[in-house]
C-alpha cells in the first residue's frame, strides 16, 4: 500500500453507494485528485464534515487501483463556515471552485499556481472584507492568465499596440485598437478596462472605488472571455448575485451591429449579475 498526504481544497463532492463519497480536490503537490472517503456519509464519520466543498484541508490518501482512499483529514482552514452563510459569497465560492475543475482537466498533473489562486479567493470569501463579485471576477481573470487565455486590456490583442482602446471582442481575445476592430465588438466605459486591469494586478483601492455599472459591465466581460475559451458554459454562474442588474450589459457597453450584442452576452448569458438581452436572469 503507498501512503501520500497533500493540502488540498475541497472543489466537489458525489454520493458513493450508501454511505461514500468521492471527492475532488485541488491539492498542492499533486494537481487535482478524486479519492474515496469512505463511511464519511455516516452520523459516525470521524472526518465527513471536513471533505465539505471549499474545505481546505490536510490529507492522506492511500494508492487504489482505479481511485485512491481518503485515510485521514486535518482541517487547515475553516473556509466553508463563514461562506455557506453568504449567499453571493456561496455563489462566488461555487463559481470559483467550478472554474478550477475546469481548468485542471488532467489529474496528478501539479497546478501549483491555481491551487494558491483558489486557497486566496476563498480566504477573501470567507473574511468578508471585499465585494465578492470583485472577488470573484479577479480569479477568474488570473485563472484565464494561468491557462493561458488572459484577456488582452491595455494592448490591442491582435497588434500590440498600446491603448487604452475603446473596442473589445471576446474571439479576438481582448481589446481592439481602431485598425484591428472587427464587426461584432462591444465598447465599454473606458472605467470598465481600468477595473479589468486594476483585477487582474491586484490593484484593490483602484477596484474597489468603481460604481456598480462599471462592476457588473466588466463581469460580462469577464464571463464572456472565460466560456469563450472553455467552450461550455459554468452551471454555478447563472446563480452568482451581483447587485445594480437594471439593464442588458449590450445597453451599457454598446455595439457595432446587433451580432455584436450575442457576442458577449450569448458566451456570458446567465451570469447572475450579466443579463440576458431579453431582461434579467433569473438566477441571481
Amino acid at each position: 500500500m503507498s501512503l501520500y498526504r497533500d493540502t488540498g481544497v475541497v472543489l466537489r463532492v458525489h454520493k458513493l453507494g450508501e454511505a461514500d463519497r468521492i471527492i475532488t480536490l485541488l491539492t498542492r503537490r499533486h494537481g487535482k485528485v478524486r479519492a474515496v472517503a469512505k463511511g464519511v456519509r455516516r452520523t459516525t464519520s470521524r472526518f465527513g464534515a471536513r471533505l465539505e466543498p471549499f474545505g481546505h484541508v490536510d490529507v492522506q490518501f492511500y494508492t487504489g487501483r482505479t481511485l485512491d482512499v481518503v485515510t485521514q483529514v486535518e482541517t487547515v482552514d475553516a473556509f466553508a463556515l463563514p461562506i455557506v452563510g453568504d449567499y453571493q459569497a456561496y455563489t462566488a465560492a461555487s463559481a470559483i471552485t467550478e472554474t478550477a475543475d475546469r481548468l485542471t482537466a488532467e489529474e496528478g498533473e501539479p497546478a501549483l499556481k491555481l491551487y494558491l489562486l483558489v486557497v486566496g479567493a476563498l480566504r477573501a470569501l470567507a473574511d468578508g472584507q471585499r465585494d465578492a463579485s470583485l472577488v470573484l471576477d479577479a480569479f477568474l481573470l488570473r485563472a484565464m492568465a494561468f491557462a493561458g487565455w488572459e484577456p488582452a486590456i491595455t494592448e490591442c490583442a491582435r497588434c500590440g499596440e498600446r491603448g487604452p482602446h475603446s473596442a473589445f471582442n471576446v474571439q479576438a481575445g481582448g481589446s481592439l485598437c481602431g485598425r484591428c476592430r472587427v464587426p461584432g465588438s462591444v465598447h465599454p466605459a473606458p472605467e470598465v478596462l481600468v477595473l479589468l486591469a486594476a483585477l487582474l494586478h491586484g490593484d484593490w483601492s483602484t477596484a474597489e472605488a468603481t460604481t456598480q455599472p462599471v462592476r457588473r459591465d466588466a463581469s460580462g466581460l469577464v464571463a464572456a472571455h472565460l466560456q469563450w475559451h472553455l467552450e461550455r458554459q459554468l452551471r454555478s454562474l447563472p446563480f452568482v448575485e451581483r447587485r445594480a442588474r437594471e439593464a442588458p450589459i449590450t445597453g451599457a457597453l454598446g455595439s457595432d451591429a446587433v451580432s455584436g450584442d450575442t457576442e458577449v452576452t450569448g458566451a456570458a448569458q446567465g451570469t447572475g449579475g450579466t443579463r440576458h438581452v431579453a431582461g434579467d436572469a433569473a438566477g441571481a
